[in-house]
């Protein structure tokens, strides 16, 4: 089973996708292969009017692929939202998944907290394995500093991770 953990937050312009991107890349440095998935619950669009999948999918197609030696995407029409598990079972090759979102989901999360953004913490603390923060919270589980990602990785690492 590949690891998986979602960075959340209370608030949008808390820094989420920030803390994910310098994972992602530190990681990456690292040598290793990083999967992501994105939760919008407002729904999403990838598909641009007038391109040709656009028009696959307008003709009626309920499966889009376009595949390039570059990149591979699919697009699925769905009756009902895939649960986080369900795209997790379609992921492999790689050594660790992130979401960006699924707050409410049973996986391990890091909150990203931004006094700015918000008032409070979003998860109990036994929901949480760290913080990224730009206060100090009593609480017993790590927290670092947005400018701490290299040591956030190194949790990350022992935690998900083995080489």
């Amino acid at each position: 089973m590949i690891p998986v953990f979602s960075i959340v937050g209370k608030n949008s312009n808390t820094g989420k996708t920030t803390v994910l991107c310098n994972i992602i890349g530190e990681l990456k440095a690292r040598g290793y292969r990083v999967a992501t998935i994105k939760h919008d619950v407002h729904g999403f669009d990838i598909d641009h009017p007038g391109k040709d999948t656009w028009k696959h999918g307008q003709a009626g197609s309920d499966i889009v692929m376009i595949s390039s030696p570059e990149k591979f995407a699919m697009i699925e029409k769905v009756q009902e939202e895939y649960t986080l598990d369900e795209i997790l079972e379609k992921i492999t090759n790689v050594d660790i998944v992130i979401t960006e979102g699924y707050k409410r989901e049973n996986k391990p999360k890091l909150e990203v907290f931004r006094s700015a953004a918000a008032k409070e913490l979003l998860c109990e603390e036994h929901e949480l394995f760290a913080l990224v923060t730009d206060v100090s919270f009593e609480k017993s589980i790590p927290q670092f500093s947005f400018e701490e990602i290299s040591q956030l990785v190194d949790l990350i690492e022992a935690r998900f991770l083995q080489k």
